[in-house]
């Protein structure tokens, strides 16, 4: 079994989820996606799915597990090994300056509470201006005390906040968050609709 703090949920997300949360991905050609916490791949293939013309795609990485998977199955994707906690740095190294979208399925439960606060604010710093933020997380963290800081990062750090889903067959069941930069919108609107907090849009079955 990987480290526990580093595995986030106890089955791989589900098609349906995966590209609910790579909805955010922009139409704009050119666009930079980045990812963070790829696991197996599934939520990368989503992106790509949705990747428009001209687009770059990486995917951040700590599990050298992981990473090995990734750039054996995906040789198409940008696989950096690496803390998203870094997310700044490791850009710059890729020669960039910001991203689009940032699509997530990092353990944030698992993270203190501090270091939920330095991640989102490193997310938020390495995102352009009307750039949108996607995370997955399932619906049993919900009632816990590090879910709730959570949502207030959130919610104190971007212009907008909302939820999609759940995805009811996903195991275990599963949100999709997102966040919006302040700023002129870069990212296209989500194929399943935003949706206000606790009321369901978009895809809630499927694979």
């Amino acid at each position: 079994m990987r480290n526990p703090h580093q595995l986030g949920a106890i089955a791989p997300s589900s098609k349906a989820v995966a590209r609910l949360a790579a909805s955010i991905v922009p139409a704009t050609p050119g666009a930079v996606v980045v990812e963070l916490g790829a696991g197996g791949g599934v939520i990368s293939d989503a992106i790509r799915d949705r990747l428009p013309p001209g687009g770059r795609q990486l995917a951040v990485e700590v599990n050298e597990g992981m990473v090995s998977h990734l750039r054996r199955s995906r040789p198409w994707l940008e696989v950096i090994a690496g803390d998203a906690g870094d997310l700044g740095k490791l850009l710059r190294e890729a020669g960039l300056s910001h991203a689009d979208a940032i699509v997530s399925s990092l353990p944030w439960t698992l993270f203190e509470e501090a270091q939920q606060k330095r991640m989102l604010e490193e997310i938020a710093a390495s995102l352009a201006p009307g750039g949108a933020f996607s995370t997955i997380t399932t619906l049993t963290v919900m009632p816990f005390q590090r879910f709730r800081h959570f949502r207030g990062l959130m919610n104190g750090t971007f212009a907008t906040v909302a939820s999609l889903g759940p995805i009811w067959r996903n195991v275990p069941p599963a949100l999709v968050y997102t966040g919006v930069m302040a700023g002129d919108r870069l990212a296209g609107e989500p194929t399943g609709g935003w949706a206000t907090e606790g009321r369901p849009a978009g895809d809630t079955g499927g694979e």
